[in-house]
């Protein structure tokens, strides 16, 4: 799935520093074995009130979930044009789920679609 620069480098300077678990994991518990989901949360709720403020984080529904930005990303993606098969690809959904969990991210689209090919073929 598409990374942006920045992102990528940190995450290969994560790697050469720290490697990964035997089974490619890049964040790990005690001896390398799987964090627990409680451990997740309790960490991404620490995140938020550190990035958002304490009060901010109370009340606001950004990214409450780590999946919301797993979420978010999927959505955009959809929204920019990429191609449905792609995105469920990478997102690791069949074609079906993705367009049945994301259908209203596209909806309305077809007109901007319409508009393109009638660009297209007046070029």
């Amino acid at each position: 799935m598409p990374c942006p620069p920045d992102l990528t480098a940190m995450f290969h300077h994560h790697i050469t520093k720290f490697g990964t678990a035997p089974d490619g994991r890049l964040f790990w518990g005690r001896g390398r074995g799987v964090l627990s989901a409680k451990y997740y949360q309790v960490m991404w709720q620490q995140v938020r009130e550190d990035v958002l403020g304490i009060e901010a984080a109370k009340s606001s529904p950004l990214a409450q979930r780590p999946y919301d930005l797993r979420h978010a990303a999927v959505s955009s993606w959809l929204a920019s044009g990429v191609d449905a098969a792609r995105i469920a690809e990478w997102a690791g959904h069949s074609l079906e789920v993705l367009l049945r969990i994301y259908a209203k991210v596209i909806d309305g689209q077809e007109e901007q679609a319409l508009e393109r090919i009638e660009a297209f073929l007046r070029s």
